[in-house]
């Protein structure tokens, strides 16, 4: 009698359950997903990773790693910016291992940026293959990376390929500070909408500035993209408030881009009046008009052109009242939280002599330059110079061999934000009244300098009842005398400025 015939391994005897034959189709839509998500993150990272190494290159950067990966273009923000920053800190390796292997060739040469981002994420990332050509390089010579990798590691005699990195400096975590773009919505109803999910103080110093957890990531909530709140820290709020301009004044904000400055004069005038947003570089002009847009101010007009080159003598600047003087600098105070020390020209620089180099230099000389600029305009009141730089030769080396020319056009050295504890470096006589923040502060390092002329102000009492961020010691005596029950003006405008 014949056996009776055998069942196939892979049938069912049974009824299939409801649904049962849609799970794989899921588990492969799923992964379908994840690999076209892998696919796009990379090429969306390997394009900043490009305009990243290629600014660092001539030390011309378009902007910093985060300004790059949360700009409009990028999409998938989140996994292009873990992308990017892993891929930098790997970089050397990866460049190492390719070159071993002579992965790297003149056909790949084009497409090295999406070549190092893939071999990373390949790696040591998620290991995600698709179909995309370099993927596919990538995978059929994953076997020969891996050995070629043991291999560095044995020489350089480490057991990891962590040992190999070095020491990458992390970002000590501080509190997410925004500002509520009162343009568009009140500060009461951001702190409502935003309990909800987060814990939310004021500010004690910045009128609009609230303050959350640290690594709060605000990036994509719709009060973020609607331009309702900013994403800007503390320290450089301080410049826009240092100036104080008045609704209905001119304002000319010299070096624009990004623009978080500019719309945060324009929220401190009301909207009203007019501002002159000054950019040289063209990628940076469009990342400015993009701001503008976003913050809903109509009384920004954007000059893409040189600030050293619009005629302080032309009628339509007859009027300017303040002039906001951000200029291009080294960057030294903020280079942490710009992720600088990922960069390949991190490690070929000399911290020790990075205050003195030729480029803090040059720097220092174009700085100068926009100062005595800003200072020669014929109604100008105020005028900020502001860095985000640590350096003395950028910030009171600059004040000072400014110094003479200000006074004789009628300019002193104010005290914006007289509470404020860190003050100038002691290096000529009235640094007491510049600013400066730093990392210790749990803020960014810069440096404020405010000019103020004399006949436009009236005495240092009469410009004390109307400036609440100017302290003089005649008002600060007559401050003393007062009983506390009674308002003195400073304290009134103090209230005007900070309700």
């Amino acid at each position: 009698m014949p056996p009776p015939p055998q069942q196939p391994k892979n049938r069912s005897r049974g009824p299939t359950p409801a649904g049962e034959n849609r799970r794989p189709q899921r588990r492969m839509a799923s992964r379908d997903a994840a690999e076209r998500a892998a696919f796009f993150a990379r090429r969306e990272a390997a394009a900043v990773l490009r305009r990243v190494l290629r600014g660092d290159a001539t030390r011309r950067a378009a902007g910093s790693i985060k300004s790059l990966v949360y700009s409009p273009t990028v999409r998938n923000k989140r996994a292009t910016f873990a992308l990017v920053c892993q891929t930098l800190k790997y970089l050397p390796i990866l460049k190492e291992v390719l070159a071993l292997t002579g992965i790297l060739n003149s056909k790949w040469k084009k497409q090295e940026e999406l070549v190092y981002v893939t071999t990373y994420d390949i790696l040591f990332g998620q290991g995600i293959a698709v179909s995309g050509s370099v993927e596919q390089l990538i995978m059929l010579q994953k076997d020969s990376l891996r050995t070629t990798l043991d291999k560095v590691c044995a020489r350089r005699k480490v057991s990891c390929v962590e040992d190999l990195l070095g020491n990458k400096t992390a970002v000590k975590p501080k509190p997410r500070f925004l500002r509520v773009n009162t343009l568009k919505i009140t500060t009461e109803s951001v702190i409502e909408e935003l309990n909800k999910i987060h814990m939310v103080d004021k500010d004690d110093m910045i009128p609009d500035m609230l303050v959350l957890p640290p690594g709060t990531d605000l990036h994509n909530h719709p009060l973020v993209t609607d331009g309702k709140v900013f994403l800007q820290g503390r320290a450089s709020c301080m410049v826009a408030v240092a100036l104080c301009p008045k609704p209905g004044w001119k304002v000319i904000d010299a070096c624009a881009a990004p623009g978080n400055k500019t719309v945060h004069l324009a929220a401190l005038m009301n909207g009203e009046g007019s501002i002159v947003a000054c950019e040289l570089n063209k990628e940076r002009a469009k990342t400015l008009q993009h701001t503008v847009r976003r913050s809903g101010a109509n009384n920004i007009q954007i000059v893409n052109g040189d600030f050293l080159e619009v005629d302080r003598n032309d009628p339509s600047y007859a009027e300017v009242r303040a002039i906001l003087l951000d200029p291009s600098c080294s960057g030294s105070g903020i280079s942490t939280e710009r992720l600088d020390y990922l960069l390949p020209s991190h490690s070929r620089d000399n911290e020790d002599d990075a205050s003195t180099s030729s480029r803090v230099m040059k720097l220092s000389a174009f700085q100068k330059k926009a100062l005595s600029h800003a200072l020669s305009f014929p109604s100008v009141e105020r005028v900020v110079y502001s860095t985000c730089s640590i350096h003395q030769a950028e910030n009171e080396d600059v004040v000072n061999s400014i110094l003479p020319l200000a006074t004789s056009l009628g300019f002193e050295l104010a005290t914006p934000f007289p509470q404020w504890h860190r003050r100038g470096l002691p290096v000529f006589q009235g640094s007491e009244h510049l600013l400066r923040t730093d990392p210790e502060d749990g803020l960014e390092g810069f440096f404020i300098a405010l000019f103020v002329r004399k006949e436009a102000g009236g005495t240092s009492e009469e410009r004390g009842k109307d400036d609440p961020l100017v302290m003089k010691e005649v008002r600060t005596k007559q401050v003393r005398g007062r009983r506390n029950g009674a308002f003195s003006s400073l304290r009134l405008s103090r209230m005007i400025l900070w309700r």
